[in-house]
């Protein structure tokens, strides 16, 4: 199965070493190979020959405007080469509560594209990720204020990125799903106490404030804004948050 991967980063580099891995005819292209899929540079080539198209790509810029930009029009590019070339399976990677979450820009992008890819011309398949483990440490520091991060006890269920990409190549070398999976790690934890948890382990000494009001991608959560949807039937990933501290931290 030739499959195209778009997108190089954490994600994608390790989606394409599985799918290789496994005698699959794999690609992951990105800026640095000359693409450009807001522009559409260089898409159609890349497709041409394509079973399943999987779409990891993210915009350079989280400013509102720039990322619903990019999302809208990288998406258009794709599908509309993936058409011409005949692929058969589209995969995307996107965001558990992302319709959940209007009042940020991001989120909002997210799902323009997740509509775009149900109603294109390709059969698909969207995956809808918690947020990594990866990530915590970023997410402290956009609350960082001197030597103090502001972290809402509102609850996420944060998975494992070697996790992601399992249940990612799965889902591509699958038969299109016509619909959405969720997949998150197996504990739910308030933001705060997963900051706490990963300053405990890698000795960071900044004092962690449990504050309700502060916020997450420019929106304020509740327990249940990024966690699973009850009744989805999410794919739970294996490695707890402290197995991924003994392995990374």
């Amino acid at each position: 199965m030739k499959i195209v991967i778009f997108g190089t980063g954490l994600i994608g580099s390790q989606v394409a070493s599985k799918l290789t891995e496994t005698g699959h005819d794999v690609v992951a292209l990105g800026r640095g190979d000359g693409i450009d899929t807001t522009a559409g540079k260089g898409v159609a080539e890349a497709v041409e020959g394509a079973d399943v198209v999987v779409d990891l790509t993210n915009s350079p810029s989280w400013e509102d405007d720039d990322v619903l930009t990019f999302f809208r029009e990288s998406t258009n590019h794709l599908l509309a080469a993936e058409e011409a070339a005949g692929v058969g399976h589209h995969v995307v990677l996107s965001i558990v509560g992302a319709d959940r979450l209007p009042a940020s820009g991001y989120m909002r992008a997210k799902v323009a594209q997740e509509d775009l890819v149900k109603s294109g011309p390709i059969p698909y398949s969207i995956v809808r990720s918690t947020q990594f483990f990866e990530f915590i440490a970023g997410i402290a520091d956009a609350g960082t204020v001197g030597d103090t991060v502001h972290a809402t006890p509102a609850h996420l269920q944060p998975i494992a990125s070697h996790d992601v990409v399992t249940r990612v190549a799965e889902v591509a070398v699958g038969a299109p799903l016509g619909g959405t999976v969720e997949i998150a790690g197996p504990e739910s934890l308030g933001i705060d106490a997963l900051v706490r948890r990963l300053f405990a382990s890698t000795g960071d000494q900044r004092t962690v404030t449990t504050d309700p009001d502060a916020g997450y991608f420019g929106a304020k959560l509740d327990d249940a804004a990024i966690t699973p949807t009850p009744g989805a039937n999410a794919w739970i990933a294996p490695t707890t948050l402290d197995d991924w501290l003994r392995e990374h931290a």
